[in-house]
């Protein structure tokens, strides 16, 4: 995790210095936007005015122009039609920009350093947000979540430990969005490991085998019986494993599932014959690990 940690401080980094693809054109003008006016051959005719509480422009030549709730586009083409229907223009072609879009918190939420609300005046990429934050915890699921301001519309965005992928397809935070970073699915090693407790499966595929999980739990001990090992799924589904065998390559290894439980049983004959119930309840208290 370590390693996610850097990447995304060097993909960050990179951000300030190498411009973002351009996004859609999506975000709508709202009251409160300074947005610049062009029409093309004509630089006196160049405006920037703020958009009123009513949702309108104030423009010289055509007067007032309802702009809230129109793309820059559309913005673009209303103000055309007005400069040739009053007359100004027969033939003017228009360009409407946002220049900055009024305050409006954008809220970080779930597995962030510091969730809250953060003030946004223009459209930013998913890492300068999230370093708005602090950053990513170690807990941290890979596929963050972009909640659009006043819209159904959701986007995800892979948080990989690549930067050249961190860079490609880079989702856009408008102001108002919300952006949730879940909390990675989890596993538990239980019983006699070197580090019993639960584990993120915070990996970009987010997979993890049963070896694995042994592996990162700091092995078996010796004093555990191996050729007992138990399997708990979704809390009453159990299979019992031989570890020494897939630790052999006699039997072919398992991938896990979030919420799975592995109890390596000790020697002593009580905790071999301990419940599904009871393996499944000794976890609301184990600690969490990050997978390294």
């Amino acid at each position: 995790m370590r390693r996610v940690v850097l990447v995304f401080a060097v993909v960050t980094l990179m951000l300030t210095v190498r411009p973002v693809a351009a996004q859609k054109e999506s975000l709508l003008i709202g009251p409160g936007d300074l947005i610049q006016v062009d029409v093309l051959d004509t630089p006196e005719m160049e405006q920037q005015v703020r958009v009123t509480d009513d949702g309108s422009a104030p423009l010289a030549y055509v007067g007032s122009v309802q702009v809230s709730g129109k793309t820059p586009a559309a913005a673009a083409e209303a103000i055309r039609l007005l400069l040739i229907s009053k007359n100004v223009m027969k033939h003017p072609q228009v360009a409407v920009r946002v220049q900055e879009y009024s305050t409006q918190d954008v809220s970080v939420l779930g597995q962030v350093r510091t969730p809250g609300a953060y003030p946004l005046t223009t459209p930013q990429p998913v890492l300068r947000v999230l370093s708005l934050a602090g950053g990513v915890t170690d807990l941290a699921d890979r596929e963050v979540t972009v909640k659009r301001h006043g819209s159904p519309e959701q986007l995800t965005y892979m948080l990989s430990n690549d930067p050249q992928k961190m860079l490609t397809d880079m989702v856009m935070v408008n102001p108002g969005d919300i952006v949730m970073v879940p909390k990675a699915p989890i596993i538990y090693i239980m019983g006699d490991v070197g580090r019993p407790g639960g584990y993120a499966m915070s990996s970009n595929e987010s997979h993890l085998t049963l070896l694995q999980a042994i592996a990162r739990a700091g092995s078996a001990n010796k004093t555990s019986v191996q050729s007992k090992v138990r399997l708990i799924r979704n809390g009453e589904k159990e299979m019992q494993i031989r570890l020494d065998a897939m630790e052999k390559g006699k039997i072919p290894d398992i991938d896990l599932q979030a919420n799975d439980i592995i109890y390596v049983p000790f020697s002593w004959m009580k905790n071999i014959a301990m419940s599904g119930s009871q393996i499944a309840a000794s976890t609301a208290s184990a600690a969490i690990y990050a997978v390294p």
